[in-house]
């Protein structure tokens, strides 16, 4: 790709950014950020730019992909067969394998495969890898991912592969959104899977699905000058993202191997190792393949801390959505300098895959070094039996297919276990935040018939005598918990929105609702779903499930019942939209604010939003240091983005707090 390539392509992604933002705030918030001349002068030049170049970027506003719905993913079959690659965790089999051989090393993407298909200079297919061999068509949704061109400059047939991926900073944004933690998704590639496998495509152009190529399969009348780096270069030429990579030989691969793991924890986008390929595509192809993996390539995986224990038993443990999730209970070992002896297994599916049985020697590991997981079961005894009564209510439970996986759900409506975990989320610390109430705690005071709903636990003092009496309870901590009790009385609407335990609704999700609707639950509880779902960042899906919640009387009258024992203080500056449309990123350390979420709560209360990385919707980058040469401080420089000064938002973007600053303005 050319510098003038290059500065093409930068300049048509900003523009598409600007345009779609522009037309958002314009049909969705009724607000208008440019006016027509300007929007209008910015559509023609990415016209332009699109016409000169031949790449037409997702998301232009020059296309039109719209949505779709399908019954059922058509299966087809690869005209190659995907193999898989060999594997090692030691970098001397890794040296070994390069020798003296120019090869490519790049991240091993943890996502989902997929394989696209140009014809025409216009994407005509995508095809997940599935078995390698059959494959998933899922075209309607490759067209909305986040980053995929949809016209490229080559005319001839084009077949590439890539890895569908979700980005941390996304994975995170879309678990807050689900109030219940047993309801969020375990890792960014399972939200990444279901994502790319919708039925229904507008639900995959909301989760910001990102593609890499990674390798081309073939580029009709194109010389590649029998080089893969050639292939990368010409990808990237058609307006492709493609993975970093590194050119080493054996002699090299250290430097290339310290740089991957110095980034490996830094990464936007999961990763679980590396891969190498020969340079030379005529060499690679002469190696021809085993049965199982090609032999021009090699997979190299980061070394986990593996240690052996015996599994001791399998606990079901109840959900408020009523799943009753398998957790594994093993031998204590050390893993990554802590002491572990459980682990999630998921549900039946992961636990029939596994053959698990009491007794059975397993391995276990910390995966991205921070959750336990079981490795290999290396006795698969497969002795274990589902449990057929629940183990909170005593009823049937039922097996169920979920998507792809077997689930178990007890389907009792009064289960206490649904209640434990609801009245667990109520005073949870972004909830009502009342300490002094564990799960086994609320689990007792259920059992005792103390607490029928969320209201009731105001009204404790009614049952003292038997509290003081309680193993683990007396006297101080009795008096303690009133006081908590007592402090909790005083919240905010968001806070209470999001204890209902509504799915989907997270506790940024109930700030964007309560503030649309002026911090007035009567509003919200009378709306009407296209109402809320126009409000950004509120899709279809959950305006129907908080519709659907306060559409049963039950509901309504918790809510009654409640909001007499609450003082719900309307939020400071909920009604000051100073900041509204404006984006702010906020890196480095603070000395004004005490930490970075109290400066993210000051800047939503007045309409702002704070997002984690600097793109072309930035408005300001705050960092004290601007100076430095961090990554986000480089990329706003790249993108024309202010880099302010806590001291420069208060006095310059903030009116209101200039009281509290006599600093002159820089911004």
């Amino acid at each position: 790709m050319t510098a003038e390539q290059k500065t093409d392509l930068d300049q048509m992604k900003m523009l598409v950014e600007t345009l779609d933002e522009a037309s958002r705030a314009y049909y969705q918030e009724n607000r208008e950020i440019m006016d027509n001349r300007r929007y209008d002068a910015l559509y023609a030049e990415l016209e332009s730019l699109e016409k000169k170049t031949g790449i037409t970027l997702a998301g232009s506003p020059t296309v039109s992909v719209g949505y779709e719905a399908l019954e059922e993913l058509p299966k087809e079959a690869h005209e190659l067969p995907m193999l898989s690659l060999d594997k090692t965790k030691d970098v001397e089999s890794l040296r070994s394998f390069i020798g003296d051989h120019r090869t490519l090393i790049s991240w091993k993407l943890d996502g989902l495969t997929i394989v696209l298909t140009y014809e025409n200079g216009e994407l005509a297919k995508a095809v997940t890898r599935g078995n390698g061999l059959v494959g998933e068509v899922i075209t309607n949704n490759a067209r909305v991912f986040a980053n995929l061109p949809l016209k490229i400059p080559h005319t001839g047939r084009l077949i590439l592969r890539g890895e569908a991926v979700i980005t941390y900073q996304d994975f995170e944004k879309i678990n807050e959104q689900i109030g219940d933690a047993d309801a969020r998704y375990k890792n960014p590639r399972n939200l990444c899977s279901g994502s790319v496998r919708q039925l229904n495509n507008e639900i995959t152009a909301k989760r910001n699905v990102r593609f890499y190529a990674f390798a081309l399969v073939s580029a009709e009348d194109v010389d590649m000058q029998d080089s893969h780096e050639k292939e990368m270069e010409f990808l990237t030429g058609q307006g492709f993202q493609v993975v970093e990579y590194r050119v080493v030989t054996g002699d090299t691969l250290d430097t290339a191997m310290d740089y991957f793991a110095s980034q490996v924890e830094k990464n936007e986008v999961p990763s679980d190792g590396l891969v190498a390929i020969y340079d030379s595509i005529s060499y690679g192809a002469s190696l021809g393949s085993t049965s199982k993996f090609p032999r021009n390539s090699f997979a190299f995986k980061w070394a986990d801390e593996i240690r052996e224990t015996t599994l001791e038993e399998i606990e079901w443990s109840p959900s408020r959505t009523g799943l009753i999730n398998p957790v594994a209970i093993f031998s204590p070992v050390e893993l990554e300098g802590t002491t572990v002896s459980r682990a999630s297994v998921h549900n039946i599916s992961i636990m029939e895959e596994l053959e698990l049985g009491i007794g059975d020697q397993i391995q276990v590991y910390k995966a991205n070094m921070i959750i336990p997981q079981i490795a290999e079961n290396l006795t698969r005894s497969k002795n274990l039996e589902i449990p057929r009564i629940c183990p909170a209510c005593k009823g049937e439970t039922l097996i169920e297919q979920e998507t792809d996986v077997k689930v178990l759900r007890c389907p009792n409506p009064s289960c206490p276990a649904k209640k434990i975990k609801a009245f667990t989320l109520f005073v949870s610390r972004d909830a009502l935040n009342i300490e002094g109430l564990s799960e086994a705690t609320l689990e007792k005071f259920i059992g005792k018939g103390f607490l029928q709903d969320f209201a009731d636990l105001f009204s404790l003092s009614q049952h003292k005598d038997e509290i003081i009496e309680m193993e683990g309870f007396g006297e101080k901590s009795y008096e303690n918990l009133m006081e908590n009790l007592e402090k909790a009385r005083t919240t905010t609407l968001p806070r209470v929105l999001y204890s209902l335990g509504i799915p989907g609704i997270g506790l940024a999700n109930a700030k964007l609702i309560c503030r649309h609707f002026d911090q007035d639950m009567e509003q919200i509880m009378q709306t009407e779903e296209e109402e809320i779902s126009s409000i950004d960042g509120i899709g279809p899906i959950l305006a129907k499930n908080l519709v659907t919640y306060f559409a049963q009387e039950e509901n309504r009258k918790l809510w009654e019942h409640l909001s007499r024992q609450l003082d719900i203080e309307i939020i400071e500056g909920s009604g000051d939209n100073t900041l509204e449309g404006k984006t702010f990123v906020i890196t480095g350390n603070l000395e004004r604010f005490a930490n970075r979420k109290e400066l993210k709560e000051l800047i939503e209360s007045k309409g702002g939003k704070v997002t984690g990385s600097v793109t072309g919707k930035t408005d300001y980058l705050i960092n004290n240091n601007a100076a430095s040469n961090s990554s986000k401080n480089k990329k706003a420089r790249e993108l024309g983005v202010p880099v302010i000064s806590e001291e420069d938002f208060i006095v310059c973007i903030v009116p209101d707090m200039i009281k509290k600053s006599s600093a002159p303005c820089h911004v």
